[in-house]
């Protein structure tokens, strides 16, 4: 590695100016524009990656003696995770901007960890160091390695510099030769235009360019014609379900394809595939939040939907920062993460949700350095900075329309004055994957402009589809999504897992109505001892609240409505009377009245915590085929 008096000398010399120049090689179309008071978006992402690099640091295994030696460990976490080494490009960034060698050092040990660990003969990485893990990963890898070589060469010595230039032909070929647009999910192959444009640029391999070009022409058919978001995640992927949707998840799509794209766009200064991928950013941004969070409880992969994003991605910063100069909102949606993730930061650690730290869990330690490149990619780049200041820049979903309908996942977006909410009847699952995202009419979000998140939707069924990506629930919480439901013989059967279900909207005077039909089902489709109960739900929408009311055909078996009211252990709930209950937030008081008495889960006045997407509930249970449940806020 580079002697620590002429790293001293050469990260001199970056401060100045001459890094951030370095990646203005060929076909380079970032703009260019300095740190500045006006700027919140620099300082809280400095901030944060400081932060975080700081914690990441002191968890390196240093002990030589250990299988893990090199590794990034959380000790209370205690999991190696694979793709630790994607922390290089973060660690080098802040060498870069801080002069601390120590960072340098720890990328070394990180490199060499990861190739005695996971590197395989074929040029690829495992995903997990186990045999057969996952070799897609190896993109994302790759990304970070030519990265940090493209910025931060003068830092590094020239023999290890060569060693990572020697290892990335090998992952270069890999990638040329394995992937396609069916390579895995969509994610994999899109994120392979950017990687081999980097590679061109790095080793001069004119076939990985090509190769690039080619993905990416591909991955063109794959926006969906209607609404322009992208499809993929999942399969079969040309296949449309009976609805005639194609399998879409916002996480994956926000955090690492489009960001991937933009970058191999502005690259290449392709501005044709520029104008498409910013037209489907915009649509994409429809479920942003007003506080930064990605509402993605409807998507195909939503079992790693953390509220900020996703649990194993990078981040949506490189995507909408770096074209901030094409739609000032696009600046102010990677403020709002940026600062939720923040908010979500404890100890130096980014936590899998709102709620996961109040709840006294231990968070996964993937999500800091996965999101930590993402914070570091904007930092190098740049992007513009909006004249006007981030409060007086809208979001959509801040002055949303009443009611929009978005065909290509069959889910309705519904705004009020105080209130946002998503209803869906999106059928298409994740591959073969069963009691996964809600659908049937459910109700999966509602959000209010000072209390924030009131109802939220989880996975039907918490379920580790990826183990090795996603953290065991020990208290098998139930589900959060509110819902109809009977149980027989042990089976679960509830509107939410109806695949067939419709919605009609209309709008009522000032009140969003939403009108739903769905049959109780269970994850397979299947009915209750072959009865079909049929059920009508319809949800009403006003500036002051949400009026329930159902119904479902009678039948001999228990039914009952569950409501999850997403709440804070920290906040304080009491019983107004036998029907109407309480709970103070600190933005505001939600009341919840029901025509019979709510019933509380046996946990009483503990919270249940589901880690889809890491937020706490209080569940409540009204029993009876039918009924009205009132939710109001003050």
């Amino acid at each position: 590695m580079l002697s620590r008096r002429r790293f001293i000398s050469n990260t001199a010399i970056g401060a100045t100016g001459i890094i951030g120049s370095l990646y203005a090689g060929p076909g380079m179309a970032f703009p260019s524009s300095s740190p500045s008071a006006d700027d919140p978006l620099h300082d809280v992402s400095s901030d944060l990656l400081a932060l975080w690099g700081k914690t990441l640091l002191s968890m390196q295994v240093k002990d030589s003696s250990s299988p893990h030696y090199g590794t990034l460990i959380y000790p209370a976490e205690n999991q190696v995770h694979g793709r630790s080494a994607d922390t290089i490009f973060p660690f080098m960034y802040l060498a870069a901007h801080t002069g601390n060698h120590a960072y340098v050092d720890a990328s070394v040990l990180l490199y060499q960890w990861m190739e005695r660990t996971v590197s395989q003969d074929d040029g690829s990485w495992f995903n997990e160091p186990k045999p057969g893990s996952w070799k897609g990963t190896t993109v994302f890898t790759t990304i970070a390695l030519a990265e940090t070589l493209l910025h931060y060469d003068q830092l590094l010595d020239t023999g290890f510099k060569q060693q990572i230039r020697d290892r990335l032909h090998k992952s270069g070929d890999y990638i040329c030769n394995n992937f396609s647009v069916t390579y895995g999910n969509i994610n994999y192959p899109v994120s392979a235009t950017y990687a081999l444009t980097l590679l061109d640029e790095l080793l001069s391999v004119p076939r990985y360019s090509q190769k690039a070009k080619a993905l990416a022409d591909d991955a063109l058919k794959y926006f969906t014609k209607n609404n322009h978001l992208l499809s993929g995640e999942g399969g079969p992927i040309n296949t449309p379900s009976p609805k005639g949707c194609y399998s879409v998840d916002l996480g994956y799509n926000v955090e690492e394809s489009l960001p991937a794209l933009v970058q191999y766009a502005m690259h290449t200064k392709n501005e044709e595939l520029l104008e498409v991928v910013c037209t489907s950013m915009k649509s994409h941004l429809q479920f942003m939040l007003p506080d930064g969070g990605w509402d993605n409880s409807w998507g195909t992969r939503n079992y790693k939907w953390t509220y900020w994003g996703s649990r194993t991605s990078d981040g949506c910063q490189p995507a909408y920062a770096l074209l901030a100069h094409k739609d000032p909102a696009f600046y102010k949606a990677a403020l709002q993460n940026t600062r939720l993730m923040q908010q979500n930061t404890h100890n130096g650690i980014l936590y899998g949700g709102p709620h996961e730290y109040d709840h006294g869990l231990t968070p996964c330690l993937h999500h800091t350095f996965t999101h930590a490149k993402a914070l570091a990619t904007i930092l190098e780049k740049k992007y513009t900075v909006p004249a006007k200041k981030p409060e007086k820049i809208l979001l959509p979903r801040e002055s949303a329309e009443p009611i929009t309908f978005i065909e290509d996942i069959q889910t309705t977006l519904v705004a009020t004055d105080s209130l946002r909410a998503t209803v869906t009847v999106y059928d298409r699952n994740y591959k073969d994957f069963k009691a996964g995202h809600a659908s049937g009419g459910a109700l999966t979000m509602l959000w209010h402009k000072k209390m924030g998140v009131l109802l939220c939707a989880s996975m039907n069924e918490y379920q580790l589809w990826e183990a090795d990506n996603m953290q065991p629930d020990k208290y098998h919480a139930m589900p959060l999504t509110p819902r109809l439901e009977v149980t027989y013989n042990g089976v679960t059967y509830t509107n939410i897992q109806d695949l067939n279900a419709t919605m009609h909207c209309e709008k009522e005077g000032n009140n969003v109505v939403v009108y739903t039909k769905s049959v109780l089902k269970d994850k397979n489709q299947q009915l209750p001892d072959g009865v079909e109960i049929a059920a009508d739900i319809t949800y009403i929408f006003s500036d002051h609240g949400l009026q329930i009311k159902y119904q479902c055909t009678k039948n001999h078996l228990p039914t009952k409505f569950v409501l999850p009211l997403i709440s804070s252990s920290n906040e304080k709930m009491k019983m107004i009377n036998d029907y109407s209950c309480q709970v103070t937030k600190p933005g505001g008081k939600v009341i919840i009245t029901a025509k019979s008495p709510p019933r509380f889960d046996i946990m009483e006045y503990k919270r249940i915590f589901n880690y889809v997407p890491g937020l706490e509930a209080i569940p409540f249970e009204i029993s009876g085929p039918e009924g009205e449940i009132h939710l109001m806020t003050i």
